[in-house]
């Protein structure tokens, strides 16, 4: 990412909340045969020392990533959007696009047949668990774990991270405010992004 100082994200805390409110993620490898990209989601492990996610990959992504052989680069993207200079003061025509961003580096370990049954059934409880009438792996326990058969589980612990909240901190009060109005209509969680950093 560009080097701007002052959008930097450097409390590991604010980049654990960025992964649990956005657990997609774009995990990027750099094999011999070229970059690979694939989409999966993670979880944070809570109990965790410093940051680590874990995550699965499908059968026979795990081969692609060479996973396991080197670091990879795991992208967690935030609420983002346009900002149009029509929302400045008169002359300031330079519009942009905000964001919160993280970069996720490390070296996965792939975790055993158990393990990564143990992922899938949490990954699992955790996005069911906002469901009037959510489903869980235990309800077929031979059945899923034939299934799980055809993933891969992965941890990564962070060795670093490179992150930033770019939230037009760089405008006048005002102007921020105007941006968080006009924005807070079409997304609303953009819009929250920016008032937490106002406030913070």
């Amino acid at each position: 990412m560009r080097h701007t100082p002052h959008y930097l994200m450097t409390d590991p805390d604010e980049v654990k909340r960025l992964i649990r409110g956005n657990p997609w993620a774009t995990i990027v490898s750099p094999a011999s045969t070229g970059l690979v990209a694939s989409h999966y989601p993670v979880l944070l492990e809570e109990d965790a020392e410093g940051l680590s996610i874990v995550s699965h990959f499908g059968r026979p992504d795990e081969q692609l990533h060479e996973l396991g052989q080197h670091e990879v680069l795991v992208i967690i993207q935030g609420p983002h959007d346009y900002v149009s200079a029509s929302w400045y003061e008169p002359g300031d025509l330079v519009s942009t696009w905000n964001h919160v961003t993280a970069h996720l580096y490390g070296v996965p370990e792939i975790l055993s047949e158990e393990e990564n049954y143990a992922v899938l059934s949490r990954l699992t409880d955790h996005f069911e668990q906002g469901y009037p009438h959510g489903r869980s792996l235990s309800e077929d326990e031979a059945g899923t774990r034939r299934a799980a058969k055809g993933t891969v589980g992965l941890r990564l612990r962070v060795t670093r991270f490179d992150a930033r909240a770019k939230l037009s901190q760089n405008k006048k009060p005002e102007v921020q405010d105007r941006i968080v109005q006009e924005i807070g209509t079409s997304n609303p969680a953009l819009a929250e992004e920016m008032r937490r950093v106002r406030e913070g």
